[in-house]
């Protein structure tokens, strides 16, 4: 299923429309579906699509050259391989047409033989820049490609017209996976899966979200069950360690010493260290409330896991493996995950909020263009939305509720009062003021809405973004 990658496909159309030789990086975690987007962008075009893999050096560039050869002839004989990867580079300026060259998996090939990079780049220096060859390289370890490919030391550094970190979808691409869900039941769906499609492709709707979890994620035969230990088996050396890092951030701890003290894994610089590593992955990141005017040297810094599938499962999964390996899939679904999942998914309901106000900061949407979306917290309350412009000293702040009953207009007040708290510090002159509620609002918050113009945004708006 390929959904929603309208702007994605557009800039690799506007990179191949130019004629020219084009060298594109394309990089992400696996299964967030970088594949699926260069054989849908390679549709109609003649192109060589290689996937390297494991397998030996000699075997890569083999099958490498039988995928050239391939293009422009009907037979390839048996056996067929140019004699060097520098041979087989160079034959792609002999290629008819305006071709498309994709080496799947890059750092695979960089595994096997690390002189590729240098030899890419003297064969493009010496031929491919000048040739009609749009030539893109992807990876899945994000790390790897940063350093490897497109770092200031890499051989590669200044040669490529573009590069794009994909990311997963966001919230108003979940419907399409999705449709006989109620708006409600796709939020909970994202709070679990996230934006990953090969995630969302998984569960189906034609089940409530507890039977997809049920079978999809707590049943060891499962399809997602060992998909966070594979991810991380493969990108890193010591995991037992970053998996207890990622449980403790998943129950709550969310500073450095509090990491440091869950985990177990040495004294707060050294999981700081493990840390950046992963923030390195994009798999997790540092927040700071949206207040602050220099983010990265603010000390309130907390962690979170930046994949709502991972956060799941290092809450539900990690912790209770040895009772899902005796087969108590049904126990821990009644005695851990239904008690607490709303709570769960009403984290994820402040993300939505959050991506909300972005796409209307996008969209010019919003009366000022705010500098700094997130959070805000100190030791007198918390907010879960604001955006913040110290330029315009206007303030958006919003808060979130996932719950069976309406909001009323003690959440309002409340809402106003820890505003209140901030403009009486004059960097902001005034405030507007968002309420998200799953529920829906009581009559009394509505006609005070309308007399003031605050904004009540629906989980149906969530999926939106009106002009």
């Amino acid at each position: 299923m390929f959904i929603n990658r309208e702007a994605e496909l557009t800039q690799l159309e506007n990179l191949y429309a130019t004629g020219r030789a084009e060298l594109f990086i394309l990089y992400g975690r696996r299964r967030v579906g970088k594949t699926e987007l260069l054989r849908a962008f390679c549709e109609g075009k003649p192109h060589i699509f290689f996937i390297a893999t494991l397998s030996s050096d000699r075997d890569q560039l083999a099958t490498f050259s039988q995928e050239i050869y391939r293009l422009t002839h009907t037979e390839v004989p048996e056996g067929f391989t140019f004699p060097s990867w520098e041979a087989a580079l160079r034959a792609l300026v002999e290629l008819p047409g305006r071709p498309v060259v994709v080496l799947d998996e890059f750092t695979c090939l960089i595994g096997g033989n690390k002189a590729i990079p240098s030899i890419l780049q003297k064969v493009w220096d010496e031929t491919l820049r000048n040739s009609q060859v749009l030539l893109i390289l992807c990876g899945s370890y994000i790390g790897m490609m940063e350093a490897e490919v497109m770092g200031y030391n890499a051989p590669l550094y200044g040669r490529r017209s573009g590069s794009l970190l994909l990311e997963s979808l966001e919230l108003p691409a979940v419907p399409a996976f999705f449709p006989n869900y109620t708006p409600a039941q796709q939020i909970e769906a994202w709070a679990v899966l996230g934006g990953m499609p090969y995630y969302l492709t998984a569960f189906s709707d034609q089940m409530d979200i507890f039977a997809n979890i049920r079978r999809h994620i707590l049943d060891v035969q499962g399809l997602l069950y060992p998909e966070p230990r594979l991810l991380l088996l493969e990108e890193l050396r010591e995991p037992r360690n970053y998996f207890s890092i990622l449980r403790a951030i998943a129950q709550g701890r969310t500073r450095l010493n509090e990491i440091a003290l869950g985990a177990g894994v040495g004294d707060s610089p050294v999981t700081a260290r493990y840390l950046d590593l992963l923030q390195q992955m994009r798999l997790v990141y540092r927040s700071v409330p949206a207040t602050e005017s220099q983010p990265e040297k603010s000390k309130k810094g907390i962690y979170h896991i930046a994949d709502p599938f991972l956060r799941f499962w290092f809450r539900y999964v990690h912790p209770y493996q040895s009772s899902l390996d005796l087969g108590m899939a049904d126990g821990i679904l009644a005695q851990r995950v239904r008690p607490t999942f709303d709570q769960f998914v009403g984290y994820a309901f402040e993300q939505a909020a959050r991506a909300y106000i972005a796409r209307l900061a996008r969209k010019g949407s919003l009366p000022f263009l705010p500098e700094r979306i997130g959070a805000w917290w100190d030791q007198s309350g918390e907010m879960d939305v604001v955006a913040a412009s110290d330029n315009e000293k206007v303030l958006l702040v919003g808060e979130c509720k996932w719950s069976a009953n309406a909001v009323g207009s003690d959440v309002l007040e409340d809402l106003k009062s820890k505003a209140q708290t901030l403009l009486e510090t004059g960097r902001w002159n005034s405030a507007l003021y968002f309420l998200f509620a799953k529920s829906g609002f009581t009559p009394a918050v509505q006609e005070q809405a309308a007399n003031e113009g605050i904004r009540l945004v629906t989980v149906e708006d969530c999926f939106v973004c009106p002009v």
